[in-house]
């Protein structure tokens, strides 16, 4: 019984076997501005050339809105090549991004980092 496409690329021990360096290419940098909390979304602009399995994955994530953070932890990668998958994305029309809205919340705030914490541990 053949495995599944995903399953050829991991190992119990090893974890991916594709190293992030390769799934971007090399880059290290994104060509657009992303913060961890930066929402996105995808605008059903389909890419005129063939980005990768990666980018692919990607994007199907961007179905309603999602953090950057949210994404890497989604397809396992380091939040930078996430970045560089998004960028490319961006960069052909398949997704837009919207900055975090500046709440005025303290960042310190050890209520709203509680419940913070609390939203995710109840996701996993």
């Amino acid at each position: 019984m053949p495995e599944p496409e995903e399953a050829l690329w991991m190992d119990d021990a090893a974890g991916r076997l594709v190293r992030p360096y390769t799934v971007s290419n090399g880059r290290t940098r994104p060509t657009a501005e992303f913060d961890l909390l930066t929402m996105v979304m995808a605008t059903d602009v389909e890419p005129q050339t063939y980005l990768g399995p990666d980018h692919a994955q990607v994007l199907s994530l961007c179905g309603g809105p999602m953090t950057v953070a949210e994404i890497a932890a989604h397809v396992r990668l380091p939040a930078v090549v996430t970045k560089v998958l998004l960028s490319d994305l961006v960069d052909c029309g398949a997704v837009t991004t919207r900055a975090p809205l500046q709440m005025g919340a303290d960042p310190t705030d050890r209520e709203l980092l509680e419940a913070v914490l609390h939203g995710l541990r109840k996701r996993l």
